[in-house]
């Protein structure tokens, strides 16, 4: 059994215009027996977008329709493989009481989810670290140092794990090396090794899983799954559940990154 569980959709600014058939028509051409879709969650309504296209989430008007739309293509692929709703849900320190009052108002309408870091308070204002190289240099410079940027990403994502996000807060956490995105222009001499420790005692702590993901790969400046795996195997032995997810958004990227990951890591967790 092979299982995705990261996906996006049509419903994402910065995704394609494919539709959810298209996504899985290809999952099923490849041999994927489960699909979460989990669509960046709308974000809370006092943050302001600090991704310079302001296309970091999908709008809250959408949001009916997105799980009505998979609830449809559910029932028409019940025959073929699992499908789940779901959505990838921002930690944005400071924000958890938003975060928290939106997932006790759909929480219950979802089958899946994960909790990522993507935006980091940095001189009293929000970064997106993900959005380009170009932003990633602009955000390095203002914070000092490469090394700073790095501390901060881990750190929030530690506080994500730990925080109090009410009984529908996901339970799987979103690739953890996502600052190491543009890891070949921008090096770090540094090492982060124990931060990665405490990460993964806390998930281990917490009952939670990892998104072991593909997308890493595939970009140029990083060319290494989310995380890479040697941590991927720290976790294994940890016992921590590794999920793999494409993190596609297109329908060409259903899979992708999944040579590169060791398969013998998610048996048992698909």
């Amino acid at each position: 059994m092979l299982r995705d569980g990261h996906i996006h959709t049509l419903y994402c600014p910065h995704g394609s215009n494919d539709s959810l058939k298209q996504y899985i028509e290809r999952a099923i051409e490849l041999g994927f027996s489960e699909l979460t879709f989990t669509e960046h969650a709308p974000l809370p309504e006092t943050f302001i977008d600090p991704a310079p296209a302001r296309d970091s989430s999908m709008r809250k008007t959408d949001l009916e329709q997105y799980l009505k739309a998979l609830e449809s293509v559910k029932k028409q692929y019940a025959s073929s493989l699992k499908i789940n709703a779901g959505l990838e849900v921002d930690f944005i320190s400071g924000f958890e009481e938003e975060t928290t009052q939106f997932l006790a108002e759909y929480g219950s309408f979802l089958d899946d989810s994960i909790l990522s870091v993507h935006f980091l308070p940095l001189n009293g204002q929000f970064v997106c670290i993900d959005f380009s190289e170009e932003e990633f240099g602009r955000i390095t410079q203002e914070a000092g140092s490469i090394e700073f940027v790095y501390e901060l990403y881990y750190d929030t994502v530690l506080q994500s794990i730990q925080a109090d996000l009410g009984a529908f807060k996901p339970s799987r956490i979103g690739h953890i090396t996502l600052v190491r995105k543009f890891q070949h222009m921008f090096h770090c001499t540094k090492s982060f090794d124990l931060h990665i420790e405490r990460i993964l005692q806390a998930v281990k702590r917490a009952g939670y899983s990892l998104d072991y993901n593909g997308a890493g790969f595939v970009k140029p400046l990083c060319r290494e799954t989310y995380p890479p795996v040697h941590i991927a195997r720290a976790a294994h032995s940890l016992g921590i559940p590794l999920i793999y997810g494409s993190d596609a958004h297109a329908a060409a990227g259903i899979g992708q990154g999944l040579e590169q990951i060791d398969r013998t890591l998610i048996e048992g967790s698909v």
